[in-house]
């Protein structure tokens, strides 16, 4: 028979942390992450390397790539947000 353990609150926000460094460590490496049920993360391009302006003197300053997370939530996590009615879907 398992046996559970209760963990302390300080315990608990260690192992949270670690679980979100490891995620954001995974992302930012390029990889994908899928948790079933729930929903995927991934790291899309938001917009090229450019040349950029210096308002204030004019100066042209170069403005390097950047990326953003996206999250697309699961079919289960969809059906329970939105109710029912969208299983018939």
């Amino acid at each position: 028979m398992a046996r559970r353990r209760s963990f302390t609150h300080r315990e608990s926000e260690t192992i949270v942390n670690a679980m979100f460094d490891a995620m954001a460590n995974s992302l930012m490496r390029g990889g994908r992450i899928e948790i079933r049920g729930f929903g995927s993360f991934a790291v899309k391009p938001a917009s090229r390397a450019r040349q950029g302006r210096n308002p204030k003197t004019g100066q042209l300053v170069k403005v390097d790539a950047k990326q953003i997370p996206f999250f697309r939530a699961g079919k289960e996590l969809r059906i329970e947000v939105n109710g029912a009615e969208e299983a018939g879907r």
